[in-house]
């Protein structure tokens, strides 16, 4: 069905992105932010860039995707009501898989690949589970396999969409269980990932709002902390 905009997206203001190599999405998201109503922005990407569509229709945007080569998606975002973001430069969830960046400089289809599987595991619109359930089934996996910079943004997400400090105590309770207390204590203790947790449960008897914590974890264990940044520097 074709959109009431469509017609003049041949005129919106090209950002063609497939060459940059950091995290481009806060700037990306707050260049959008000040588009006025009705206006809009085409980004060019390498690989159909899937997660950023949720993180722009947080704050207000359609799109219409089209795909011009095997390396090169151009997508159209429409301003189509005013919006504030969820979480500022990340739209409706803080801590973006922005790795998928990563598989680009090896090749294009193998991004691709990657983001649609990503999609599949995510994206979907009406899951069997839950994201909450998926983010923290997904924290468990990566502790499992020592992958504490994964577990750590995996708490961040589902903490910022409702994870409460019980779930959070039990959950921990667990990792004692099935890895053990030496386990524990040398390795997950030490971890980001538990430093995360304990900032939760400091910040939360101290009577902040969810909003606060997730500005102090965003601050204390976001993008800028090298145990989980995920792109290289």
């Amino acid at each position: 069905m074709k959109k009431e905009w469509e017609d003049k997206k041949d005129s919106f203001k090209v950002v063609d992105v497939r060459k940059l190599t950091g995290n481009f999405l806060p700037k990306l998201l707050n260049k959008a932010q000040a588009i006025e109503l009705g206006g809009g922005m085409c980004v060019v990407q390498s690989f159909e860039p899937i997660p950023l569509y949720s993180a722009m229709a947080d704050i207000g945007f359609e799109h219409i995707t089209e795909k011009i080569s095997d390396s090169e998606y151009r997508v159209y975002f429409c301003k189509i009501e005013e919006k504030e973001a969820a979480y500022v430069g990340a739209g409706d969830m803080p801590l973006k898989p922005t790795a998928i960046l990563n598989f680009k400089k090896i090749d294009n289809t193998l991004a691709d690949i990657v983001v649609n599987f990503w999609n599949l595991t995510w994206g979907k619109e009406e899951p069997a589970i839950d994201q909450k359930t998926k983010l923290l089934l997904s924290l468990a996996n990566g502790v499992g396999a020592r992958r504490f910079r994964q577990a750590t943004r995996e708490l961040v997400k589902a903490y910022s969409i409702g994870a409460t400090v019980a779930e959070l105590d039990e959950l921990f309770s667990m990792f004692v269980w099935n890895g053990g207390v030496g386990t524990f204590a040398s390795e997950i203790g030490p971890s980001s990932l538990f430093g995360a947790y304990k900032l939760i449960k400091t910040l939360e008897k101290k009577g902040k709002t969810r909003e606060e914590v997730v500005g102090a974890l965003m601050e204390n264990f976001g993008e800028k902390n090298p145990e989980v940044n995920v792109m290289p520097t």
